[in-house]
C-alpha cells in the first residue's frame, strides 16, 4: 500500500485486533491510528461509531507516522476492534466545585487520575458517567443533536437555577439547566437524571420541585434518582454539609414511592427511585425486582442489591451439597452490605464449608462511606490482620481499579495475600461468581 507522511495526527487508536475477524482481514494492528473512514475525519470513539455503519469502510490510518490505506468490509456488527479509551487530557473536565464533589474530599498522596473531574459529554454517552451540562458549548450541543448521542446521564441536583448554582459552587458562568433539557428532549435526546441530595439544601420542596419539572420531560427525562450525599472526613474549607439520618431516609422512601404511584397513574412509568443506600440507612423493605422497571440505572446504585439478592436465589440450589472436605474463607464488604451478606451466606447449605463475613470499617475516609466500592487496601488489611481468615480470603472486585486491579490507595490483592499469608481473591459483584468461589479451590480461579 502506498505511504505518506502523516502530519497531525487525530482519530482513534486500536488497542487490539481479534484473529479471523473483518478488522484482521483488513490488515488493521495494535497501535494503528485510525484518521478517517470515507474521507471523514475523526476526532473520538464516537465519531469511530458514528462513521463506521457502512458495508464497505475505507480507513485512513497513521502507522508509526505513516498515512497507510485500509479496506474494511463488515460481515455483521462485530468489526473485530477493541479501541483506547480517552486519554486523561483529552477529556473535558469539570469547571464547576460542587459543595457535595466527593473528589474534593479525597486526601492528598493518592495517584493523579483519581483527583480528575471529568464532565464530558462523551463519557456520559459512552459509559453512562454523569454530567452538568454546564460546559457545553454550541457546536457540542449541535454535535449531540447531530449523531444522537442518547441516553445521557444528567447530574441535575436541584431545577431551581439559583440553589442549582450555589450548589455548583458559583461558577463564573451560570446557566440554567431545564432550557438545555428542554432542547434535547425536542431533539429526541434521552436523559437520566440525578439528584445528590443534601439535607438544608436541595432536599423538602426544592426536591418536589425538581421532581414536578423533571417529570414534565417524561419520556426523554426517562428517569430521576435520588441518591445521599457522600460526606468524608477530609472537608477542609469545603461547604458544612450533613448525611440523611434514618428517620429522614424513611421519610424520604415514603415521598418518593407516594410520587412513584402518581407517575404510574400518569406516565405509566414510576420515573422516580431512591437510591439503594436509602432504603438500606432507612431499615425498610427494598422494592421488589418488577417496581425496578428493567433495572436502567442499577449501575447507579437503583436496584443493585435487589439484583444481587435475587440472583443470589437463583444461583443457590445450583452449588454442591457437599465439598468432600473442610474449607474454611473470609468474604469482605462494606458496613452497609454486611447484615444482608451475612442473611445471603446463611442460606449456603453446603457440607464443609464455612463461610465468615468481616465488615470493614472504612477507615480511610473516616468511616463515614460505609458502602462497599470505595474499600481501601489498607482497611482490608489492618481489619484482618488479626484473624483468623481460613485457607482463602475473598475481597469485592468492585473495590479495585484499572486494568490493573487495584483498591484506591495503590495496594492490590497481591500485596493484601503478602501481607495477610493467605490467598487473596478479587470477586466480581455478582451472585454466581461470589458462589463458584465459595466452593472453589484456592488459586483454581
Amino acid at each position: 500500500m502506498p505511504k505518506t507522511a502523516v502530519d497531525a495526527p487525530a482519530g482513534v487508536v486500536v488497542a487490539a485486533v481479534r484473529a479471523q475477524t473483518p478488522a484482521a482481514r483488513a490488515g488493521l494492528r495494535p497501535g494503528d491510528r485510525i484518521v478517517a473512514i470515507n474521507g471523514h475525519p475523526l476526532r473520538d470513539v464516537i465519531d469511530f461509531h458514528y462513521q463506521s455503519g457502512e458495508e464497505r469502510l475505507t480507513l485512513t490510518l497513521d502507522r508509526q507516522g505513516q498515512a497507510v490505506a485500509a479496506l474494511l468490509e463488515r460481515r455483521g456488527p462485530d468489526l473485530g476492534l477493541e479501541l483506547l479509551a480517552p486519554r486523561p487530557g483529552e477529556i473535558s473536565t469539570c469547571a464547576n466545585s460542587c459543595v457535595f464533589c466527593f473528589i474534593h474530599q479525597l486526601p492528598r498522596g493518592m495517584r493523579k487520575s483519581l483527583y480528575v473531574k471529568d464532565d464530558d459529554f462523551r463519557l456520559s454517552f459512552l459509559h453512562g458517567n454523569y454530567i452538568t451540562l454546564t460546559d457545553l458549548e454550541e457546536p457540542d450541543l449541535c454535535r449531540i443533536e447531530e449523531q444522537r448521542l442518547s441516553p445521557l446521564y444528567v447530574s441535575v441536583h436541584a431545577t431551581d437555577g439559583e440553589l442549582r448554582h450555589q450548589m455548583l459552587g458559583q461558577p463564573r458562568v451560570k446557566r440554567d439547566l431545564l432550557p438545555l433539557m428542554e432542547r434535547l428532549a425536542r431533539s429526541g435526546i434521552r436523559m437520566h437524571a440525578q439528584i445528590v441530595l443534601c439535607p438544608g439544601w436541595n432536599d423538602g420542596e426544592p426536591l418536589a420541585r425538581s421532581f414536578r419539572e423533571l417529570s414534565a420531560l417524561f419520556p426523554a427525562v426517562a428517569t430521576m434518582a435520588v441518591v445521599p450525599v457522600g460526606l468524608t472526613i477530609h472537608r477542609g474549607r469545603l461547604p458544612r454539609l450533613r448525611a440523611l439520618t434514618a428517620d429522614e431516609a424513611r421519610a424520604l422512601v415514603q415521598t418518593i414511592q407516594g410520587w412513584q404511584r402518581d407517575c404510574l397513574a400518569r406516565l405509566e412509568s414510576r420515573f422516580v427511585w431512591a437510591s439503594d443506600e436509602v432504603y438500606l440507612q432507612s431499615g425498610m423493605p427494598l422494592p421488589a425486582a418488577p417496581a425496578y422497571e428493567g433495572f436502567a440505572i442499577a449501575e447507579d446504585g437503583i436496584g443493585l442489591v435487589r439484583r444481587f439478592e435475587d440472583g443470589f436465589a437463583h444461583v443457590l440450589p445450583g452449588l454442591p451439597s457437599d465439598l468432600g472436605r473442610e474449607r474454611r474463607v473470609t468474604v469482605v464488604t462494606g458496613e452497609m452490605f454486611a447484615p444482608r451478606m451475612r442473611a445471603l451466606l446463611r442460606g449456603v447449605s453446603v457440607k464443609g464449608l464455612a463461610a465468615t463475613v468481616v465488615a470493614v470499617r472504612n477507615e480511610w475516609f473516616g468511616g463515614t462511606i460505609q458502602v462497599t466500592g470505595l474499600l481501601t487496601g489498607r482497611d482490608i488489611q489492618a481489619q484482618l490482620a488479626a484473624g483468623p481468615l481460613g485457607e482463602e480470603v475473598l475481597v469485592p472486585g468492585v473495590a479495585l481499579r484499572d486494568s490493573g486491579g487495584v483498591f484506591l490507595d495503590d495496594l492490590t490483592p497481591a500485596d493484601l495475600a503478602a501481607s495477610l499469608g493467605v490467598p487473596v481473591t478479587a470477586v466480581e459483584a455478582s451472585p454466581g461468581a461470589l458462589l463458584a468461589a465459595l466452593v472453589a479451590t484456592a488459586g483454581s480461579r
